[in-house]
C-alpha cells in the first residue's frame, strides 16, 4: 500500500520490491482492487495501481471503535500488572 500511495505502480514493479512470487503478489493486487483500496488503470498495454485514499479513511472510521476497545482492554491489563508487581 505505501508503494502505490507515493506513485501509480504496474504490477511488476510492485512485485520487484518484494521478495515473493509474482503470482502471490498478484493475488494482494486482486484482494486490494476488490476491496477498493487499489484502483486500476489501463494506459496502452499497461495496467497502473493507484492507492484509493478515500476507502481508506472509510476503513479507518470502521476501525475506530475496535481501536478504543483494545486501548481500553489493554489500559485495565497494564492496571492489573502494576498491583500484581506492587503487592510482590
Amino acid at each position: 500500500m505505501s508503494l502505490v500511495a507515493l506513485q501509480a505502480m504496474t504490477p511488476g514493479a510492485i512485485a520487484d520490491s518484494f521478495n515473493s512470487s509474482r503470482q502471490t503478489i498478484s493475488k494482494h493486487i486482486q484482494i486490494l482492487t476488490e476491496c477498493q483500496l487499489l484502483k486500476q488503470e489501463q494506459t496502452g498495454r499497461e495496467i497502473y495501481y493507484h492507492f484509493n485514499p478515500n476507502k481508506m479513511k472509510e476503513i479507518a472510521e470502521w476501525l475506530l471503535p475496535f481501536a478504543k476497545l483494545w486501548d481500553d482492554r489493554f489500559n485495565k491489563l497494564e492496571t492489573i500488572m502494576k498491583n500484581y508487581k506492587s503487592k510482590k
